[in-house]
């Protein structure tokens, strides 16, 4: 078939309103599952500091009557110490741009300013995975906060033959990453769980990369896994919630921020965050032909006791 002569179509027309739909989408990831579980406390110290102690091992307690009694010697507690860390986004929009009409949003300063602020708490999520030391900084270097690795010396499980190395335990330095990384395994989980019980922890979750999670469907035994079958569609759901041990039952929380090769089981209640400054989102002094905002969060992290969590490390991740 052929146009008729003379038609004035689409093609030839001037002014035809575009269509571009009111709606901006995006499904970049903003999950921050161990930032969002972590309990926030106030800090009001740029050091917020902390205390540890243990018992003494249990031992074989008699005594004859009328025997005079005998003090026992006293460990002092452990006193233990994270930096904040300024965590600073900003946006500037000519105001040029905020009088003129757009599709999705409204004002310009208001969606940048929300998309830096969710970013802002991804790099929140990846500081506290980190395999980092803590810095005090000064005048002209960044205070910086130590990451979960740098705390776990007690549960741990990683690979010494080449050179990894546990840290110090305090913050002050990080973990020693082996060159000769190993599958992560059920066995590795279940020693690393039955540590944690050992010295009294009660682990409620397990961070995780996916490709780690990945194995973890693998593990075998005790409800750990399990398929449902849905009547309505006919659709097998593969799924693993849980992790069902003689040492605890753990959740498994598939991460995108921690580092593949580290695998985390944690006592969730020992955890927190020290909040010296809560995100806060302020107008920044207008210089020009613009506006500026700023998002900016100052925290760290605690390690209430670290013998309450353990790490899997030197994982490979492909």
């Amino acid at each position: 078939m052929a146009q008729p002569i003379n038609t004035f179509d689409t093609y030839d027309s001037v002014g035809i309103r575009e269509d571009l739909q009111d709606v901006i989408y995006q499904i970049s990831p903003e999950e921050t599952p161990f930032y969002s579980a972590s309990k926030k406390v106030k800090a009001s110290n740029t050091l917020h500091e902390w205390q540890t102690d243990t018992l003494r091992a249990s031992a074989d307690n008699k005594h004859i009557e009328g025997d005079d009694t005998t003090s026992e010697a006293r460990s002092a507690t452990s006193r233990l110490g994270n930096y904040t860390q300024i965590f600073k986004n900003s946006v500037s929009i000519p105001d040029t741009d905020e009088a003129i009409k757009k599709a999705g949003r409204s004002a310009e300063i208001a969606y940048q300013t929300l998309k830096i602020a969710k970013e802002q708490k991804l790099d929140i999520e990846k500081a506290l995975f980190a395999n980092n030391a803590r810095v005090a900084g000064n005048a002209t270097t960044a205070r910086e906060l130590a990451g979960a690795p740098a705390w776990l010396v007690t549960n741990v499980n990683f690979q010494s033959g080449d050179s990894g190395a546990d840290p110090t335990g305090d913050g002050t330095d990080a973990r020693t990453d082996d060159d000769t990384p190993t599958d992560f395994t059920q066995a590795k989980f279940d020693a690393t769980m039955q540590s944690i019980w050992s010295e009294g922890g009660k682990p409620d979750v397990c961070y995780l990369s996916a490709y780690q999670m990945d194995i973890a469907l693998g593990f075998t035994g005790n409800n750990n896994q399990r398929s449902s079958v849905q009547a309505g569609d006919k659709k097998v759901v593969k799924s693993l919630d849980v992790y069902v041990t003689p040492w605890g039952t753990v959740e498994f929380a598939p991460t995108r921020e921690n580092r593949g090769r580290d695998v985390f089981i944690m006592q969730s209640d020992m955890w927190c965050v020290g909040l010296l400054r809560p995100t806060k989102n302020t107008a920044l002094a207008k210089t020009g032909d613009s506006t500026r905002r700023q998002v900016l969060t100052e925290l760290t992290l605690v390690c209430k006791n670290e013998k309450a969590s353990g790490i899997i490390a030197d994982n490979t991740v492909s």
